[in-house]
């Protein structure tokens, strides 16, 4: 079999993993400007797992996205700005930031067509919510307003941790196990769950922890920040997975 007709880099490559970026204003040297950029973190975490990474910034035509899917091995959607409360039928939140429509139109069609595709995808954080929202789901725009707490996003530019439950016959409890201690960021999260999703893990509250495809070969969102830990485990699975091992 050859790549671009099942999705697996030939035997002995490494697959290609598109990682999906932020676009935002940035600077460096003399220059402030638009960039297409990502914390290194998600680029060393598919590396150290034995995939290349590939850097996917939110593109404003979405014409050649099914194209770039099937030259693509895996999918790593990665964290970010929250999600457009309109795109799942709801108003904003007063804490709810500010929407980026581009990287919203794009990651959805890039999701879509990954599913169409069959292709191995982890999404991270914002991935997950992306997820949800592409099979019709809702998302909690606030999550310490609704949890009563802060313990799921300690504070800007702080990592936290929690402790979550895994169902241990899910993808992901095959990988992690039943329990498993996460670095988290975050102040959303799965209100209603979107078609054709099951939820595999949770935190103490009930927040839901992460997510599976169903009937999808590796189809994982995980709420939780796994780059920024040291554990490797769900990106060598996604990087095995995308090789065809």
């Amino acid at each position: 079999m050859t790549k671009g007709t099942t999705g697996a880099a030939p035997q002995g490559d490494p697959p290609l993993i598109g990682v999906t970026t932020y676009l935002e204003a940035a600077r460096w040297g003399v220059w402030v400007r638009e960039a297409a950029l990502l914390p290194a973190s998600y680029v060393r975490s598919v590396e150290r797992a034995g995939g290349v990474p590939v850097l996917l910034p939110p593109t404003a035509s979405l014409s050649g996205v099914p194209g770039l899917v099937r030259r693509l091995d895996g999918l790593l959607l990665t964290g970010g700005p929250d999600v457009e409360p309109s795109l799942y039928g709801a108003e904003p939140h007063a804490e709810t930031g500010e929407p980026q429509p581009q990287r919203d139109r794009f990651e959805l069609a890039l999701l879509r067509a990954a599913l169409d595709a069959g292709l191995p995808f982890l999404a991270i954080c914002r991935g997950l919510q992306v997820l949800n929202v592409a099979r019709g789901g809702t998302l909690i725009q606030h999550l310490p307003e609704a949890v009563g707490h802060s313990g799921h996003g300690p504070g800007p530019g702080k990592v936290g941790a929690h402790r979550v439950r895994i169902s241990p016959t899910s993808g992901v409890g095959k990988i992690l196990g039943e329990a498993a201690d996460v670095p988290t960021y975050h102040h959303q999260a799965v209100h209603r769950l979107g078609e054709g999703l099951t939820a595999v893990a949770w935190t103490e509250d009930q927040v839901v922890e992460a997510v599976e495809v169903q009937g999808h070969r590796f189809g994982l969102g995980v709420q939780w920040h796994p780059e920024d830990g040291d554990d490797p485990r769900l990106f060598e699975a996604l990087v095995a997975e995308s090789a065809g091992r």
